[in-house]
């Protein structure tokens, strides 16, 4: 069952937690259907509206790697840069050991 998951919080700038979960979820979109992809979920916490957590499940670190190159995926991470508060900060790289999936 050995899959790469990756999950990790980003910060949007102060009013704009709304507009940061809007392209990530745009992003969700895109990769869904991306070899390896399992699962790109996209949560926030009602107690910080300007946090947004991603958690992505992937067959291996190269497909989540070459999910990076699709079309319109460059463009979603330039439109999210901007409006972040501070620079983003890597994510925590997990192997599931098991559990349920789907």
């Amino acid at each position: 069952m050995a899959k790469y998951l990756l999950h990790g919080r980003l910060a949007a700038a102060e009013g704009r937690g709304a507009q940061l979960s809007g392209i990530l979820l745009e992003a969700a979109a895109l990769v869904s259907a991306a070899k390896g992809c399992r699962a790109y979920v996209v949560s926030r916490s009602a107690d910080e509206p300007d946090s947004v957590w991603v958690t992505e499940i992937w067959d291996s670190k190269e497909d989540h790697d070459q999910s990076l190159q699709l079309p319109g995926v460059r463009e979603l991470i330039g439109k999210a840069i901007p409006i972040l508060a501070g620079q983003p900060q890597k994510g925590q790289e997990l192997e599931i050991l098991g559990g349920k999936l789907g």
